[in-house]
């Protein structure tokens, strides 16, 4: 979809208070586009997805409570660069994600700070190796190498009320808008992976539950004053990756879920991946 498609489908919806805003509620993204490959066919620091990462020597394979992660993928930062139209992710190094490989991290619970990783490497690709996993990596925490592909893609919200302050928004305004949105992405095929923009959500806005849970909030309902004191900082959250369950490649989140990782605005401008949170969602 275009900018162009995105201001029509609105119009016919009769949303046409949303036009002065559309270039607010717009964020562009790097869709990521994966193909099986094989191991020695992608060289070391290249973007990937699944398979084994490219580590510096001597790196440990990061674990939770003892049992190894699932690597995710590993983005090529400089390939990613040109498409960043908003320069927010570093234009150099390589970004590598793992997560809890039994899929009990959910992202509504403090202690699923422990579930996750992301890595940041500056170093030179011919610095980095191939890292085999561990013997005691289960099954389902060992996905297909793919390469991966990126090319960039305009992205919407799930509740324009959320993005725009003020907005004066109504439960029938939100059903025309979940049409429209519908009717523009209809023709999305699946896998979406994705760096940045708004993300596919199956369940609720994120954003809330990351700042929630990664500032000690366990219980939300018992804890009034503290979401009050927290939630305007909600939208400091942003989407640094998504990841589609894949099962041709044995990527599986849930019930044919996605894996959501974000992070602070100022910790990603700061590159400070250590505060970096993660949530899944499935049907």
């Amino acid at each position: 979809m275009d900018k162009a498609s995105i201001a029509t489908a609105m119009q016919q919806a009769g949303l046409a208070q949303l036009a002065p805003t559309l270039d607010q509620l717009i964020l562009n993204s790097i869709r990521l586009s994966t193909n099986p490959s094989y191991e020695t066919a992608i060289k070391p620091g290249q973007s990937k997805l699944g398979g084994l990462p490219d580590l510096p020597p001597g790196s440990a394979w990061p674990a939770l409570k003892g049992a190894p992660m699932e690597f995710i993928a590993q983005i090529q930062l400089a390939d990613a660069h040109p498409l960043d139209t908003a320069g927010v992710l570093p234009a150099q190094g390589l970004l590598s994600f793992f997560y809890d490989s039994s899929q009990q991290t959910y992202g509504s619970d403090p202690n699923d700070r422990a579930g996750l990783k992301v890595l940041y490497f500056t170093q030179a690709s011919s610095a980095l190796q191939r890292t085999d996993a561990p013997a005691s990596l289960p099954a389902q925490g060992r996905a297909r190498v793919c390469s991966i592909g990126m090319s960039d893609e305009l992205t919407l919200p799930q509740r324009p009320n959320l993005e725009i302050a003020g907005l004066q928004w109504t439960a029938d305004d939100q059903e025309r808008y979940d049409n429209a949105l519908q009717q523009l992405t209809s023709a999305e095929k699946h896998p979406i992976y994705r760096l940045l923009g708004h993300p596919d959500t199956i369940q609720d806005d994120m954003r809330l539950q990351c700042q929630l849970a990664a500032n000690g909030v366990a219980d939300p309902s018992a804890a009034p004053d503290r979401v009050k004191q927290l939630t305007p900082g909600a939208n400091e959250w942003i989407l640094l990756l998504q990841v589609d369950s894949d099962p041709s490649i044995g990527m599986q989140w849930g019930d044919a879920g996605m894996l959501y990782f974000w992070i602070r605005r100022e910790d990603l401008a700061r590159k400070q991946f250590d505060g970096a949170w993660v949530v899944l969602q499935s049907e």
